[in-house]
């Protein structure tokens, strides 16, 4: 079709003509609404946008003497981390003379590691800066976990005898009345 039979068409629709493919043999044209078709593209742009995941980087800080439990709840809190799709630094501070042995947060931190090992991949070795040794964690792809359920906890507790029900007193006997009189 000549160019200016579809422009008077556009003219005549109150459309714009908008070039699809200037490359292609002949160039291929489209009659539209230029301006609400640039609104829709806006719009889905701005919806995609909103779907995606943004990774934030949390962090979990460790000591030297970290006990036990506290390192199992850490690690736990890592787990759910990584498998929220999030990064994870581990952030392992020493204190005072704790800097001339640092054998004991390298091990410490080499522990995590093989800990979290099916979970993440190291993105940065452990290194020091200052008094603390830092290392970063990125979740595996292929282990991106389901965020777990949120677990309802009372936010108040009741307090004592709160919940307990009223003790009934006994029923008194009817006192005799003809003794009561005398």
């Amino acid at each position: 079709m000549p160019i200016a039979d579809a422009i008077a068409r556009a003219e005549a629709a109150e459309l714009d003509l908008v070039e699809i493919a200037p490359l292609a043999e002949p160039p291929v044209c489209r009659i539209m609404d230029f301006g609400k078709f640039k609104y829709r593209e806006a719009k889905r742009a701005h919806e995609a946008k909103l779907k995606l995941k943004q990774i934030q980087v949390k962090e979990v800080k460790f000591r030297p003497s970290t006990d036990e439990g506290d390192y199992k709840i850490k690690l736990r809190n890592l787990i759910r981390f990584l498998g929220e799709g999030d990064k994870a630094k581990v952030t392992l501070r020493f204190r005072g003379r704790e800097m001339a042995h640092q054998e004991f947060g390298i091990r410490l931190l080499e522990r995590i590691r093989g800990d979290l090992e099916p979970y993440c991949v190291v993105e940065q070795f452990p290194r020091l800066e200052g008094r603390q040794m830092v290392m970063l964690l990125a979740p595996k792809k292929t282990v991106l976990m389901k965020p777990v359920a949120a677990v309802k906890h009372p936010t108040t507790k009741p307090e004592d005898g709160a919940e307990k029900p009223a003790k009934a007193s006994p029923a008194k006997a009817p006192e005799n009345t003809a003794e009561s009189s005398k």
